[in-house]
């Protein structure tokens, strides 16, 4: 009797490779397990890592409440600033993650969010509700987390009228864009005071990995 066939990673034989994999078979690859092992491999930076945490669960908890693809939402949030330790500057950034991205077979609409989230590519206008949510939580994400590491409570009963209030200083986190925050929530059509406040309340679900958690 002869030996069977060797048999790839999708159930093709062996011989038959190289095949354009459907998308479909890619997608199913694309796992919350396999994102974090990307974001690990390039961003080092603790602060760094934390921030995407944060935006990943902004992201996931907004999927929930559309009923939208959580796992989608999730690793954009995820993912969306893992090449920027590396290549920070403009357009480098995001263009050299999603250049790996399209290399390990992610879907293009992960993609195309990522890319959209950086005003300076005006060839990836914003068009999709995910690509809104994206914008709109990223710098906000930011901004919060500063305002919690100013509090002994940390993200713990934190309102938005208080974030609002450090939106006017100036001074306070002033590398974050208030206007990006302003734009975004806009954009994507949800009252400012409602949406800092609905993101306080996903990034609290993860407080402890954000090294938010209460210290009182």
């Amino acid at each position: 009797m002869s030996e069977p066939a060797p048999v790839s990673d999708f159930g093709l034989p062996a011989s038959v490779l190289p095949l354009r994999i459907p998308k479909s078979a890619l997608r199913t690859r694309m796992t919350r397990d396999s994102a974090l092992a990307l974001m690990h491999e390039f961003a080092e930076s603790l602060s760094l890592r934390r921030h995407m945490l944060a935006v990943e669960a902004a992201m996931r908890a907004y999927a929930r409440k559309w009923g939208e693809d959580e796992l989608n939402y999730g690793i954009v949030g995820l993912l969306h600033d893992f090449d920027y330790e590396r290549w920070p500057d403009p357009p480098d950034h995001p263009l050299q993650g999603a250049a790996i991205l399209k290399d390990r077979g992610y879907p293009d609409d992960v993609i195309y969010a990522i890319k959209s989230h950086a005003d300076y590519l005006t060839d990836c206008p914003r068009v999709s509700r995910l690509d809104k949510t994206l914008y709109a939580c990223d710098e906000l994400a930011g901004f919060i987390s500063a305002c919690a590491m100013v509090r002994p409570e940390r993200l713990a009963g934190m309102q938005a009228s208080s974030v609002k209030k450090k939106l006017k200083a100036k001074g306070f986190a002033a590398s974050i864009n208030r206007d990006d925050i302003t734009r975004g929530a806009a954009d994507l059509g949800v009252e400012l005071d409602e949406h800092i406040q609905f993101v306080i309340g996903a990034m609290e679900g993860v407080a402890e990995e954000l090294g938010l958690k209460s210290t009182v």
